[in-house]
């Protein structure tokens, strides 16, 4: 029983071969998918989208960023007055950090290196609420 996918996913993370790896899977379970390299990539492209009638259905947002970090993204994204689910990947998931993500304004997160089913399925359960 695969999953499809029917939403657009924006996929923030600085590593490249991330975004691609991230990209095949959500588009080979039929997701639409953008990818900005930074936070303040991100913040730009779903305010223009935000602007258009268009924002992402869900963010996936690496927390370990140069420059703008995840958990500061987060909190510019929610602040600009995106509502939709945004879901933190995390290469250390302690307590703690977790705590920081929700705090940030994320849902829920998944840890790296990114199971293809877990991605799956959180991006899922979090675009058919």
């Amino acid at each position: 029983s695969e999953i499809s996918l029917t939403c657009h996913v924006l996929v923030v993370d600085d590593r490249r071969e991330i975004r691609f790896l991230t990209r095949k899977l959500l588009n080979k379970a039929g997701a639409t998918v953008s990818e900005a390299e930074d936070g303040s990539a991100a913040v730009a492209l779903v305010q223009s989208a935000m602007s258009n009638g268009s924002p992402p259905d869900l963010i996936l947002l690496d927390m370990q960023m140069p420059r703008m970090d995840g958990y500061e993204t987060a909190i510019q994204l929610r602040k600009l007055g995106f509502t939709s689910p945004i879901v933190a990947l995390t290469a250390d998931a302690m307590q703690g950090d977790m705590a920081r993500c929700i705090e940030s304004g994320c849902n829920a997160y998944v840890s790296k290196p990114i199971d293809r089913d877990t991605l799956i399925g959180a991006v899922h359960r979090f675009t058919t609420q």
